[in-house]
């Protein structure tokens, strides 16, 4: 079921953009009318997501992957991930990992900043400096340390949840 009032601002969002449309849709003069202008909506709708969508967890990773020209497997064993948790998350393209997963594979990558923040956006991930674990990273980053067990022992140090399986 659909929020009411996510509803009403989307529908307001609409209104900014298309004033046009849906004053059509508002009128009652016409059933059809409303038919045609839901339909112009939905349309926009598509071409929206379709512009601004950006690549996939997977195919940021794998891009990172390639670039560096490093192997799955000397990637996966850095991360502390197994064989096959990483082959599920190359192979099922819904999958979607935890947000630790994402920070080991990005530390396994040794990625810059920029890349790290963009390897975490793409999985619908960010590090916020209201997390001391995310603070933890953030500090490991900013000192090139992407050694997934070091940045592990600085997680327990503070009693924090670690990245894998390995300490």
């Amino acid at each position: 079921m659909l929020d009411h009032k996510i509803l009403l601002e989307l529908e307001s969002y609409i209104r900014e953009h298309f004033i046009v449309e849906l004053e059509l849709c508002h009128s009652s003069e016409l059933l059809e009318e409303k038919s045609i202008c839901e339909d112009i909506v939905h349309v926009e709708l598509d071409d929206f997501i379709i512009e601004n969508r950006k690549p996939t967890l997977q195919q940021v990773l794998f891009s990172f992957i390639d670039q560096k020209g490093i192997k799955d497997s000397e990637i996966y064993k850095k991360a502390g991930l197994d064989r096959k948790h990483f082959s599920k998350i190359r192979s099922i393209s819904g999958y979607h990992p935890k947000k630790h997963t994402v920070v080991a594979l990005g530390l396994a990558l040794e990625l810059n900043e920029e890349d790290f923040d963009q390897l975490l956006q793409s999985g619908g991930y960010s590090l916020s400096e209201s997390e001391t674990s995310d603070l933890v990273i953030k500090f490991c980053l900013e000192r090139k340390i992407f050694d997934v067990r070091q940045v592990n022992e600085y997680l327990d140090y503070f009693s924090l949840k670690t990245l894998g399986g390995l300490v």
